[in-house]
């Protein structure tokens, strides 16, 4: 199918064959990034402002080598440094931002729905790089593309999302892509931060962390999302990982093929132990990579590409 949006606001938004479009064509581009020169022009001329008000480091620097790789024109705006300390509101600097003609605006902010907003009041293309604790739709995106990669489906697998559920815009939108993509989604984690209303999205929600792992394909680990929560959600760090974290012992119990994904920045030895983190069955690291081939497709495709047959001969 070809793709028709304008904007990548959410996941939950997106069909099962929109969001198969964005991974076919990354495993186009990823093809490209393993060429000796790895730039295609499909973004020349064309200017993409990442506009992050929130800190980020892994999914900034992942747009912004996506951005010079498809040969756009890139303008950094960082919180720190801008107007909005002087009181500048997100519309005013969206509206000055289009002013230069900005064609795409990559947003991250802390607020949910920032994303939303955006795409109501300016012309540009706008990708959501993660609200509040509402979407972070490339990360789902990312996610899915190297389950499906390392697995060779989707439909059908058991994927547990273990940790920080109630806080994580990252949980969220995996929910929606792996459930729309036929995956049998288990949610576990303290009760005060995986409530039962999680199973209105189609999950299945436990507080047993050992019967989540059991017959998981993938165990997607979840930081504690400290910034986002009371204190009062849990006891302490150490009771979480007496009772959650993922553990040499806990791991020993799972299926042996079962991997491990984390979107990070990861807290070692709090959700998980750092040999685990680093093992062969953690595709932490492949993550990152694909993130790579991931945004660039959804900026290609938002650009008006039709999907992975155009790729092959730039």
């Amino acid at each position: 199918m070809s793709w028709t949006k304008k904007h990548l606001l959410d996941i939950e938004s997106l069909t099962a064959e929109e969001i198969s479009t964005v991974l076919d064509t990354a495993r186009a581009f990823k093809n490209v990034g393993e060429r000796a020169i790895k730039k295609v022009p499909a973004l020349r001329g064309k200017t993409v402002v990442n506009l992050f008000i929130e800190p980020s480091t892994r999914t900034r620097i992942s747009f912004e080598l996506a951005e010079q790789r498809l040969t756009a024109d890139i303008v950094n705006f960082s919180a720190d440094a801008s107007s909005f300390k002087k009181g500048e509101t997100l519309k005013d600097t969206a509206k000055n931002l289009e002013a230069l003609n900005a064609d795409f605006i990559v947003i991250r902010h802390s607020a949910s729905g920032a994303a939303h907003f955006l795409s109501r009041v300016v012309k540009s293309s706008i990708i959501n790089a993660g609200d509040g604790a509402h979407e972070h739709p490339t990360q789902a995106l990312l996610d899915a593309f190297t389950i499906r990669e390392r697995k060779g489906k989707i439909a059908g697998l058991n994927v547990t999302i273990l940790g920080d559920i109630l806080y994580s815009r990252v949980a969220r939108s995996n929910i929606w892509a792996l459930t729309k993509l036929g995956a049998k989604v288990t949610l576990c984690g303290p009760s005060t931060l995986v409530p039962k209303t999680f199973e209105q999205m189609g999950c299945r929600v436990t507080h047993n962390v050992d019967e989540a792992i059991r017959d998981a394909d993938i165990i997607h680990l979840l930081r504690i999302q400290h910034e986002r929560q009371r204190k009062t959600m849990f006891p302490s760090i150490g009771e979480y990982t007496q009772l959650f974290g993922l553990n040499k012992t806990r791991l020993a119990k799972t299926k042996q093929d079962a991997l491990i994904m984390h979107p990070g920045p990861i807290n070692r030895g709090v959700e998980i132990d750092s040999e685990i983190a680093d093992c062969e069955r953690s595709l932490i690291l492949e993550q990152v990579t694909n993130g790579l081939a991931v945004r660039m497709a959804v900026l290609f495709l938002l650009n008006g590409g039709k999907g992975p047959q155009e790729i092959s001969g730039n």
